[in-house]
């Protein structure tokens, strides 16, 4: 789980829709910021616009789902918010 030192520098955005996105091996970074892999909970960093890692970045055992990342903290390199 992604922790944080200090409660004022973040900031809640509920409504945008980036939250529900899920992206897989290899697809274009949309944000920068923290994923989790949303079959084994692995996290990750990821600049926007590289690429995602590839599947055998790490393995899955049979009884989980397939590599698939979701934005967990979006990290405002643009200063949108």
């Amino acid at each position: 789980m992604a922790v944080y030192a200090d409660s004022s520098v973040l900031k809640h955005i509920p409504s945008w829709d980036g939250w529900e996105k899920v992206y897989s091996p290899s697809d274009q970074v949309p944000h920068s910021g923290i994923y989790k892999c949303t079959g084994c909970n692995k996290e990750i960093t990821s600049n926007k616009g590289d690429k995602f890692p590839p599947q055998n970045h790490h393995q899955h055992g049979s009884n989980l789902s397939s590599i698939r990342w979701k934005i967990i903290i979006f990290t405002d390199t643009e200063g949108k918010y």
